[in-house]
């Protein structure tokens, strides 16, 4: 998937969003072996010690573990990523919300839309 960063806000802090939710959306499993520094830096075109920083914060955040022979694996902390799993949810869900309610939409009519199986959801 291509990178994209907004030039608003500190790439870092959009690499680690970014991996984050890639963790969290189980791209990468716990206990995996995540991938280098250079090779995420080169796959999102940004300097080697821009993605550092990016998984060092990671690290500190305890999504990632660091080896000493194995490099970077993610961390088996079950709990802390379904909590933030949760919490991404809920604030993607309040965003939709707001989007809709400014475009008129009830909370009745949003179910509606929801509901209606052209959507996408459900299915996998």
């Amino acid at each position: 998937m291509k990178w994209h960063f907004e030039s608003d806000r500190p790439i870092y802090i959009q690499i680690v969003e970014r991996l984050k939710g890639d963790i969290i959306g189980e791209k990468y499993q716990s206990g995996e072996k995540f991938p280098t520094v250079r090779d995420l830096a080169q796959e999102a075109a940004v300097n080697p010690n821009t993605m550092q920083k990016a998984l060092a914060e990671l690290e500190r955040q305890g999504f990632l573990e660091s080896h000493r022979t194995a490099g970077r694996v993610v961390a088996a902390n079950f709990e802390k990523i379904h909590i933030e799993r949760e919490a991404l949810a809920q604030e993607k869900i309040q965003c939709f919300v707001e989007q809709m309610h400014q475009l008129g939409y009830t909370k009745e009519e949003m179910i509606a839309l929801l509901k209606e199986d052209d959507h996408g959801i459900g299915r996998d």
